[in-house]
């Protein structure tokens, strides 16, 4: 079965879901979007539609729950899935059995994001430990994501020219490639400087020689193993916040999404205006911004009385 043969199978499969099931044309693009980077997957792995197993699949949505998508993605990733195959066995008949049948959907719990404590935050942001390139590329990571509110591939996307040391401002590319200017807390800036420079990321840089094929732009960089001097991954940084996070007791509870829930959450107890806190994340509605507010008293407690406890050069200040 070649790729052709798949896309065919999946452009029928959404003309019937429309016609059959009624999907507003928003919620066939996400399903088309969610498909086709399964069988992108898929084929990256020799793999194809005709002889894909449940293994396979349950591979997947683990790898798309450990990457930064929201869990609502991954629930509505695994209906389309099993929608297609379905449909690939009761409505088209060009296979024998469902290899999705089984696949759970994830539960998407209610409620508002579960944000950090700032005595947790503290942990963590002092648990890299060195003067190696390896711990000053990880201060600079998490101080990032926690002090400025990005998702892991904003992060790893940044550039050189993106960052304003100077100024410690940030220009960053959100979803749609929408761009924003976000503020560094001297924290973040300090720790972004020392790993942009010369004992940092430029030492990486050298260590790996002329073949940079672009990592030379890049500001994350891989720091070990075959792939050192690379730009760093989505899943590069994901594994450098849990390896700290395990190292200070988080676990499960932290990935880099909870730090960017705990940035906005830590902005809002203190009674900055949704409307800054919107920019700053880069929400296009104000409604994701406002699962926010909703943080419950019992919660609060363990806040400090702050607008962000990293943030010590403020807009205002500008």
């Amino acid at each position: 079965m070649d790729l052709s043969e798949d896309e065919r199978w999946l452009e029928d499969f959404l003309k019937w879901v429309v016609a059959n099931k009624g999907l507003v044309e928003s919620t066939k693009e996400a399903y088309g979007r969610d498909l086709r980077s399964f069988c992108s997957w898929l084929h990256a792995d020799g793999g194809a539609l005709a002889t894909t197993t449940e293994d396979q699949i349950v591979s997947y949505v683990a790898h798309i729950r450990d990457s930064d998508y929201q869990l609502s993605t991954v629930a509505r990733t695994v209906v389309a899935i099993r929608q297609f195959f379905s449909f690939l066995v009761y409505e088209q008949e060009v296979l024998s059995e469902d290899p999705s049948a089984e696949v759970a959907v994830p539960t998407v719990p209610d409620g508002s994001p579960k944000a950090l404590t700032i005595d947790q935050i503290q942990l963590l942001l002092e648990s890299p430990v060195g003067e190696e390139p390896v711990t000053y590329r990880d201060r600079a990571i998490l101080e990032v994501l926690y002090g400025c509110g990005l998702r892991v591939g904003e992060l790893v996307g940044l550039q050189v020219d993106d960052v304003d040391l100077d100024g410690q401002l940030l220009r960053v590319f959100g979803k749609g490639r929408r761009e924003r200017i976000v503020p560094l807390g001297s924290p973040a800036a300090d720790c972004l400087s020392q790993w942009m420079s010369g004992v940092g990321r430029n030492a990486v840089l050298g260590l790996r020689g002329a073949d940079r094929r672009g990592a030379e732009t890049a500001v994350f960089l891989s720091v070990g193993g075959p792939k050192r001097g690379t730009q760093l991954s989505r899943m590069g940084a994901w594994r450098v916040v849990r390896y700290h996070g395990d190292k200070v007791g988080l676990g499960d509870a932290l990935t880099p999404h909870v730090l960017r829930h705990s940035c906005a959450t830590h902005m809002l107890i203190n009674g900055a205006d949704i409307r800054y806190v919107q920019e700053l994340l880069g929400h296009v509605s104000i409604r994701n911004t406002q699962r926010y507010t909703a943080v419950r008293e019992d919660e609060l407690r363990n806040i400090y009385v702050q607008a962000h406890p990293r943030a010590e050069v403020r807009l205002q200040d500008r």
